[in-house]
């Protein structure tokens, strides 16, 4: 383990941070208690974060350092520095997951009848069935690319795998070097006949390199793949005219990014490495770092693990988590009720996955669509699958007349060639597509619906905390609230006026808004804390993220924590806050919470002296969130609904099996279970959306009494909120 090192004792390093959030990712994987396919699809979401974090996170270093940038973030590394950090924290993380995957994952597999083959171990019946399926299937596809003076070096697409064939002419001696794409065209894994077994596509044709170099003789051949830069960049000086052509030519251009990483097969030979980095330095633009051997990895025998995914939906139940059936909201349960009558009695707030997304989020936007009462609907989309209800929904309501305007987010990173194509789509339908602001991306899960009613126009909202995805809301744990409040309408009215239209918004009644209102409102909450607990009233901060970088913020809490604020911070991924330094942050704690589905939440909850106030929304407390991206997180003022989410804090605090503490120094210690039993956060959930009882928002913690240092409460004062805080066992 390496500390995530900082010079500034306050802050931890953001991207070392972000891997050791993958390290968790990764220890899931490796923990005997995950059922075997859960342990394959954590390998391939490790692998498939860290491609991600070269192609982005790493990549952005090295620019830095190429530019010779000086300026470092708040923990005082420099751009070489971290480089230095991740390379040495990633090489070992790799080394645990090629230990987990040869000695481990593939044996278990193998022991229940899952087998990754190589020809070699085939029989001749299989042998004879996968040469007809390279002879008809595989073989038409390749192109064998000679390198030499009169062939140069083939350009490289991001992320595919390659062969380095080694040859020698018999005729002529010499050796010559070859370069075959293995097809992201056809399956990774080749179905050999016998049941679940399956030859990786690279080997098979590794196994008939004759066929493609016939009469030269093969010395070797090697998988290698490249990781290039594939951000996007987008001035925010200067306001495009045409927001979708400059992104569609960036996303032309990042195929021609630099290469940050190459992995090469475990084995590959010192020449073959330095070959290909010469002909790699060759082909970059001369203003970059140049590659050297700290961009040379050797992940293992098998390269880009994140290819397990379809492995790990193979089917054997037992060896998986049991399927999760979604709760109907109780208010919804009655299908001949319009949803609109519904919510007009009582908002709705659902949790999902727990709660049915299909039977409330996708029945809002299709109700909408088919109401005839229904005047306009307005959405957000940042990411979403495109042909799923909710697209389809607003095409319909199109094509019936409705006036539907749909915010797309053309630079949701890696979405944006899907969201171009069901833009477009929804745009040949009549939808009034737009694409934001200039310099901000509009990451806010937002729909407004109008309706005309016998009293009166109404607006009727959804304010999430997820993407409009049918496909994520079943992994992802995120709220949102159906409502038909006045001033909350009025305000999301406000937005999307904003974002369509010319608007230079500074005041909103309910909601906090980002970049208008929304920092300046979260250091209010947290300096009113401060100053409760200065007076003597105590203080008390609850506050679910995905994660927590802004200064400011950071700043604030060591101030509130100075003061005795009791704070609790969940924060799934980045966190640059030290927590439990003395003097500084000796009442901050931090957990993060890895396990079956994707803590993706935001809730906030601050004391206010036994008058808590609770918030939930699409924003992080990032620089980005605050700063650079149109965001909304709404104030929960419905007493149940208090109760509720009061419900999801207490829960995530009292995990034992998911929850991990974060330590001063960076590292996180995993939390186990005690004599009192395990208490998991998501089978908790899984038992009952809100606990007991759905309606009355109750619910049961075990109260076991804790060790000193792990207090939750605030000295000299019971804790308080609309149901009494338990305390909790580390």
């Amino acid at each position: 383990m390496i500390p995530l090192a900082s010079k500034d004792p306050g802050y931890l390093n953001r991207e070392l941070s972000w891997l050791e959030f993958n390290a968790r990712v990764l220890h899931e994987a490796e923990d005997e208690r995950t059922p075997l396919l859960e342990r394959v699809k954590f390998l391939a979401i490790f692998s498939s974060n860290l491609d991600e974090f070269f192609m982005v996170r790493v990549a952005g270093l090295r620019r830095q350092l190429s530019a010779g940038v000086l300026q470092t973030p708040p923990d005082g590394l420099t751009a070489a520095e971290q480089l230095d950090l991740i390379d040495l924290r990633v090489r070992e993380l790799n080394a645990r997951a090629r230990t987990l995957l040869v000695e481990t994952l593939l044996p278990a597999l193998a022991g229940i009848g899952v087998r990754l083959l190589q020809p070699q171990e085939l029989q001749p019946d299989e042998r004879a069935t996968l040469e007809t399926y390279f002879a008809e299937s595989i073989f038409p596809v390749l192109t064998p690319l000679a390198v030499d003076p009169g062939h140069p070096f083939p350009y490289i697409s991001n992320l595919s795998l390659s062969l380095a064939v080694e040859l020698r002419d018999p005729e002529r001696g010499d050796v010559r070097f070859a370069r075959v794409k293995v097809p992201k065209s056809l399956p990774r894994w080749v179905p050999t006949g016998r049941p679940n077994s399956f030859v990786p596509l690279e080997a098979l044709i590794t196994s008939r390199l004759d066929a493609l170099f016939p009469g030269m003789q093969v010395l070797g051949c090697y998988t290698f793949r490249l990781t290039r830069y594939s951000d996007l960049e987008i001035s925010h000086t200067e306001e495009p005219e045409d927001l979708l052509a400059m992104i569609e030519e960036q996303l032309f251009q990042r195929r021609f990014g630099e290469v940050v990483r190459l992995e090469v097969q475990e084995g590959t030979p010192a020449h073959i490495k330095d070959l290909l980095l010469d002909e790699l330095r060759a082909s970059e633009a001369p203003e970059m770092a140049p590659l050297s051997a700290r961009e040379v990895h050797e992940p293992g025998p098998l390269l880009d693990a994140s290819d397990l995914f379809p492995l790990s939906g193979l089917e054997f139940p037992e060896h998986r988590e049991p399927p999760l059936i979604p709760h109907v909201p109780p208010e919804l349960r009655d299908t001949t009720r319009s949803i609109f009558d519904v919510v007009r009695e009582n908002e709705i707030l659902v949790h999902h996955p727990f709660d049915s997304f299909g039977a409330s989020v996708e029945t809002f936007i299709e109700s909408a669509a088919r109401d005839e009462h229904v005047l306009a609907i307005k959405i957000t989309l940042y990411r979403t699958s495109g042909d799923g209800a909710i697209v389809q929904a607003l095409t319909e309501a199109a094509q019936r007349g409705k006036q539907v305007a749909v915010l797309v987010e053309l630079q949701a990173r890696f979405d944006e060639v899907n969201n171009i194509a069901w833009a477009r789509t929804l745009e040949s339908f009549g939808v009034h597509v737009v694409y934001g602001l200039p310099g901000l991306k509009t990451h806010t899960k937002t729909a407004l619906v109008v309706r005309k009613e016998a009293d009166a126009i109404r607006r009727y909202v959804h304010i999430g905390t997820g993407n409009y995805n049918t496909r994520t809301a079943r992994i992802y744990t995120d709220l949102g609230l159906i409502t038909c409040d006045e001033a909350i309408g009025a305000d999301v009215s406000d937005l999307f006026n904003a974002l369509t239209g010319y608007s230079r918004q500074t005041q909103y009644r309910r909601l906090l808004v980002a970049p208008v209102n929304m920092r300046a409102r979260i250091l209010e909450l947290i300096a009113r804390e401060t100053e409760h607990a200065r007076a003597g009233r105590g203080g008390r901060i609850i506050a679910k993220m995905n994660a927590i970088v802004d200064a400011e913020i950071i700043g604030a809490l060591y101030e509130a924590s100075r003061a005795d604020v009791q704070v609790d911070l969940i924060v799934r991924g980045i966190c640059c806050l030290r927590p439990g330094v003395d003097g500084l942050s000796e009442n901050i704690r931090v957990i993060s919470i890895i396990g079956r589905f994707l803590e993706h939440s935001r809730v906030w909850m601050f004391d206010n002296v036994g008058e808590p106030e609770y918030y939930f929304g699409s924003a992080d407390w990032m620089p980005r969130n605050l700063d650079r991206r149109v965001e909304v997180v709404t104030p929960v003022a419905n007493p149940t609904f208090k109760r509720r989410l009061q419900t999801v804090l207490e829960v995530c605090l009292a995990d034992n099996r998911q929850a991990w503490d974060l330590q001063p120094d960076g590292s996180y210690v995993q939390r186990h279970p005690g004599e009192h039993g395990e208490r998991s956060t998501h089978r908790m959930l899984l038992r009952d959306s809100w606990g007991a009882s759905r309606e009355s928002g109750a619910f049961t913690v075990d109260q076991s009494p804790l060790r000193p240092d792990q207090s939750r409460g605030v000295p000299g004062r019971p804790p308080s909120s609309s149901a009494a805080f338990p305390v909790f066992t580390g």
